[in-house]
This record gives structure tokens, sequence and C-alpha cells, in this order.
């Protein structure tokens, strides 16, 4: 979960409520306009959602971890076929 929250702020990490991908997700979900995001409107919202955050983090790092066991079994059978 840690992992993926450190990626999502990539670039942003002192400021997140600056990150694009964040603001994006703000606006989809909470309707808040991306471009207005405030300091103390971001940090209010973490606040208020901090439990679907953590699921969208939970979701987000099974999501991340299936992925890299898809492509490490597709390198696996690549690596088979060469043979």
């Amino acid at each position: 979960m840690l992992r993926t929250l450190w990626r999502l702020t990539r670039g942003y990490r002192l400021r997140p409520w600056r990150s694009p991908y964040l603001r994006w997700r703000i606006e989809t979900y909470w309707g808040l306009h991306a471009g207005e995001i405030t300091f103390a409107q971001f940090w209010g919202l973490m606040w208020r959602q901090r439990w679907e955050m953590l699921r969208y983090l939970r979701w987000a790092g099974r999501m991340d971890a299936s992925a890299k066991r898809f492509h490490r079994g597709d390198a696996e059978t690549q690596s088979k076929d060469r043979k």
C-alpha cells in the first residue's frame, strides 16, 4: 500500500495536492475541479475520505502485484519458447 502511494506521488511527494494524477482522481471521484484544489481542500478531503483512500490504495496495490505476476509469467513463457 505504501509502495503504491509512493509511486502515485512521484515528483510531488512534498506537495501531493499538486500531483496531476491525484488531482484527476479527486476531480473524477469527488467532483472538485482539478485546477482549483488547494492545500486545505486536499488535506480536508483526504481526512474525510481516508477510508476510501485506504481502500483504493489497497486495491491499486493488489492490481500492481497482479500485473507483476502476470508479466513475470509471460517472461518465463517467452524464455522457454526460445530454448
